[in-house]
């Protein structure tokens, strides 16, 4: 009987894989607890649709991330932090706080988890940031430390 899985399901395949399985197997176990339906061709049809919508709106948001690495390429983010007379900062410069920074001066909301710093920030200067925006996609920032005037 072939079937299309709604579920992953160890040892058997993947969601939305189409197998051929045995009859009891799957009028015993997979039909009665949903973690299967039949595959008619109103089924294929359908998962062939969703399979469709999903690879548009996978490339819809692929798009939209190489729009932002385009805008945020070169971008320098400013920021004033505590730190002593020799350039030393006390701690270091978080993602957050780069983060808040790009959403103030730029208007850019980032996750945080996405920014990659190459070092810690521990002096001031300028540092580069690694932005993750897409599997394959990434751009470069420039982040400009200065100590804050007393």
């Amino acid at each position: 009987m072939k079937v299309i899985l709604l579920q992953d399901i160890k040892g058997t395949g993947k969601k939305d894989q189409i197998l051929e399985i045995s009859d009891g197997y799957a009028r015993n176990y997979l039909l009665p607890r949903k973690l299967a339906k039949e595959a008619t061709a109103e089924a294929m049809n359908s998962l062939e649709k969703a399979r469709s919508a999903d690879r548009h709106r996978e490339e819809v948001r692929k798009q939209e991330a190489e729009k932002r690495s385009r805008e945020l390429k070169g971008k320098v983010v400013q920021l004033e932090v505590k730190g002593g007379e020799n350039g030393k900062l006390y701690g270091s410069v978080t993602n957050e706080q780069i983060a808040a920074a790009l959403k103030a001066q730029h208007g850019i909301e980032v996750d945080k988890r996405k920014l990659e710093q190459e070092e810690p920030i521990k002096s001031a200067g300028q540092s580069f940031v690694t932005l993750k925006l897409y599997p394959g996609i990434s751009t470069r920032m420039i982040v400009n430390v200065k100590i804050q005037g007393k």
